[in-house]
């Protein structure tokens, strides 16, 4: 069982950075950090293999970065240039392989960010 344990949200105006985390007490091939918005479907915003081959979506590309310090087993997203459409509730993830689907093993609480104009 790998327990994971989101922090780092916050609110911040639009143009604002943040950067959550993602203590997990194991560590699995792919770590990913999804995003749910209210009303919304989970989506999938970047993840990373043990190796570090890192991806993020189009939406967040060239604002988000992801990384992982695995000798400390954890994840890290960091948020620059935040939009209003970025608020949500924020989930770490892990499984034994990525993909973009919601359809990983484990997950953390989330962490809410909330972003204003």
């Amino acid at each position: 069982q790998v327990q994971l344990v989101e922090s780092g949200g916050g609110s911040v105006q639009t143009g604002g950075s943040l950067r959550l985390s993602c203590a997990s007490s194991g560590y699995y091939n792919c770590m990913a950090w999804f995003r749910q918005a209210p009303g919304k479907e989970r989506e999938g915003d970047a993840y990373i293999t043990k190796a570090g081959t890192a991806r993020v979506t189009d939406s967040v590309k060239g604002r988000f970065i992801i990384s992982q310090d695995n000798a400390k087993n954890t994840l890290y997203l960091q948020m620059d240039s935040l939009k209003p459409e970025d608020t949500a509730m924020y989930y770490c993830a892990a499984a034994a392989y990525c993909r973009w689907s919601n359809e990983y093993l484990y997950w953390g609480q989330g962490t809410q960010v909330t972003v204003s104009s």
